[in-house]
């Protein structure tokens, strides 16, 4: 039986990662020595086209990854994690965190570079100096006048699942009093 045909009949004619029916072919999983049905899978021209070519990813067509990263074929669980690390989306990083891969396999999927530290990337750090993630929750650590409005953020007040500034790594955001404000990070402390 050819490549295409057992791929076909695993993946009940569909892309395994988005679910198309349409224009459907092999893709076999780059940067990998080992060949055959482990680093195959069968994948749409949309999907191909966006694994090829990182400037023409479209976030929102990834978010079939919450289903698909979860596949028992280890071509899938690769390219999966890939995508998710090649998407600068605050949602690749939810499913990064709950996505298991035993060691061979997630050292297979880190061999095209993908999720290695940029060394410019920006760290955002607590008083403490305690790296800062997306979805942490922090504690103020003073009382913050929030600029703009007569609002003052109590020092003590949990501010939960924060959001990192991409261009800043002083500032994060979170919810105080169901207002979003943005925070300096010298003035929280990760709990």
């Amino acid at each position: 039986m050819s490549l295409e045909r057992e791929l076909q009949k695993r993946s009940g004619s569909k892309c395994e990662l988005s679910g198309s029916e349409e224009n459907l072919s092999v893709y076999i999983v780059p940067d990998v020595k080992e060949n055959g049905l482990k680093t195959a899978l069968y994948a749409s021209k949309t999907c191909i086209e966006q694994m090829n070519a990182a400037d023409s990813i479209d976030p929102n067509h990834w978010r079939c990854l919450n289903d698909s990263m979860w596949s028992e074929h280890d071509a899938v669980k690769i390219m999966a994690w890939r995508m998710l690390h090649r998407i600068d989306a605050d949602w690749t990083q939810d499913l990064l965190g709950m996505m298991y891969m035993e060691d061979d396999l997630l050292e297979l999927a880190q061999a095209s570079g993908d999720g290695e530290e940029d060394e410019n990337k920006l760290v955002h750090r607590d008083v403490n100096g305690v790296i800062l993630e997306h979805g942490d929750s922090v504690v103020l650590i003073k009382d913050l006048k929030v600029k703009g409005s007569s609002m003052v953020a109590k020092q003590g007040t949990a501010v939960r699942n924060i959001r990192l500034d991409h261009e800043n790594e002083t500032y994060i955001e979170g919810r105080v009093d169901g207002q979003q404000i943005v925070i300096i990070t010298e003035y929280v402390k990760k709990t």
